[in-house]
C-alpha cells in the first residue's frame, strides 16, 4: 500500500508540473484519513487552485477497491475552514502539504491554518461557534418530532449528535480528528464533556424506536446546553455600555409599548400577545447587550386578565428609562412636533 501511495502522489505531481504548473498551488494531504491501512486520504485528499482552469484537474477514481477524490478546495473554502464556517476541520488542521507551487503559496496555506488554532484558542470566538452548532441541532430535533420513519428519525439522531459534538469540540480547544474511528473514540482526549454525554450516546447506538431516538436527542441537547452555558464569556464590566444606542432602541421600540397598553386595555388578547412576544425578544436581546438581568414580560401573561401585562410592561419601561437616564442620555422624547421642530431646524 506504501508504494501505491507513493506511485500515485508522484503521479499526481507530474500532472500539476506538466499541465497545470501556473494552475495549481497546492496539493494536500490529510494525515491519519486511512482506515484498516486502505492508504485513503494519504497520496493526497484535495488541491487548492490558482486559476479557474486548475479545477479541470479534479477526477474520481477506484484503486484496488479504494475510493479516490481529488477534488479543489479554494482558497476561500480555506479560509471559511479557519473561521470554522466550513466545519471540515480535519482538512485544514491535520493537513500535509505534498506539493507547493512556491513558498508564497506554502506560507499563505500555513498562515491560514494559523488562524485557525488561534481562533480555537479564543474563548469568545469558540463560544459563539457553540451556540451555532447547537442552534442546528435544535433546528434538526425541531424537524425529527415531526417524524416517524425509523430510519429517518435514526439519521437525524446521529447529525444532531454530530452538531453537538462540534460545539463540544469547539469549547474543547480542538475539532473532531478521529471521525474515521468514530465518536466515542474522537472525543476521548477531550478534557471537559457534558454531563453523561458519552452514554447517551451509546444509548442511541442501542435504540430500536424512534420514541427512543427523539427521547435521546432531547437529553443530548439539554446536556449540551448546560455544557454550553459554563462558557459563556464573562462581561468586561470595565468596558462602558453605549447608552446613546439603548436610547435609539426605546425611542424606536416606544411605540410597541403603545400598541401594547392599548390592547391590554381593549382585552385584545391576541394581539397582546403578539406584541409581547415581540417586545420579549427584543428584551432578552438588550440584557444580553448591556449585561443585564433576564428580563422576564411573559410570565404574567393572562388573556382573562391583561392588566397584568400592561403593568409589567410599565414596570420595564420605567426600569430602561432610569437606565437611560442614570448614564446622562437624553431621550429624545417631545410632546408636540411643533416642540420637536423648534429643535430640529
Amino acid at each position: 500500500m506504501k508504494e501505491t501511495t507513493e506511485r500515485l502522489t508522484q503521479w499526481v505531481i507530474n500532472k500539476i508540473k506538466t499541465e497545470y504548473p501556473d494552475d495549481v498551488a497546492l496539493l494536500v494531504a490529510v494525515e491519519g484519513a486511512s482506515t484498516n491501512g486502505d492508504g485513503h486520504g494519504e497520496p493526497f485528499d484535495y488541491f487548492v487552485p490558482a486559476t479557474e482552469r486548475g479545477n479541470e484537474l479534479a477526477q474520481t477514481f477506484i484503486i484496488g477497491g479504494v475510493g479516490n477524490d481529488l477534488y479543489p478546495r479554494s482558497w476561500e473554502r480555506c479560509e471559511q475552514t479557519a473561521e470554522l464556517i466550513d466545519r471540515a476541520t480535519l482538512c485544514l488542521g491535520d493537513a500535509k502539504i505534498l506539493y507547493a507551487r512556491s513558498k508564497e503559496d506554502e506560507e499563505r496555506f500555513e498562515s491560514i491554518r494559523q488562524k485557525l488554532f488561534d481562533n480555537l484558542a479564543n474563548p469568545v470566538f469558540t463560544y459563539k461557534k457553540a451556540l451555532e452548532n447547537l442552534d442546528v441541532a435544535m433546528d434538526l430535533y425541531r424537524t425529527m418530532m415531526f417524524e416517524e420513519r425509523l430510519w429517518k428519525v435514526r439519521c437525524l439522531a446521529g447529525f444532531i449528535h454530530y452538531y453537538l459534538m462540534t460545539s463540544v469540540a469547539c469549547l474543547n480547544g480542538t475539532y473532531w480528528k478521529s471521525w474515521h474511528w468514530g465518536a466515542i473514540a474522537g472525543m476521548s482526549n477531550w478534557k471537559e464533556l457534558p454531563d453523561r454525554f458519552v452514554e447517551y450516546y451509546q444509548a442511541v447506538l442501542a435504540a430500536t424506536t424512534s420514541g427512543e431516538l427523539k427521547s435521546l436527542a432531547h437529553l443530548l441537547i439539554a446536556s449540551s446546553r448546560q455544557f454550553i452555558a459554563r462558557y459563556k464569556p464573562i462581561r468586561d464590566k470595565a468596558a462602558t455600555p453605549d447608552y446613546e444606542k439603548l436610547a435609539d432602541w426605546y425611542q424606536e421600540l416606544r411605540t410597541t409599548w403603545n400598541r401594547l397598553y392599548y390592547f391590554c386595555e381593549t382585552n385584545n388578547s391576541d394581539a397582546a400577545f403578539v406584541d409581547a412576544g415581540n417586545l420579549q425578544n427584543e428584551l432578552s436581546i438588550i440584557a444580553e447587550e448591556f449585561g443585564l438581568e433576564e428580563i422576564d414580560l411573559l410570565t404574567v401573561f393572562d388573556m382573562n386578565d391583561l392588566g397584568l401585562l400592561s403593568k409589567r410592561a410599565a414596570e420595564i419601561e420605567r426600569d430602561i428609562v432610569t437606565i437611560i437616564e442614570r448614564n446622562d442620555i437624553n431621550i429624545r422624547s417631545y410632546d408636540t412636533l411643533d416642540a420637536f421642530l423648534a429643535t430640529s431646524s
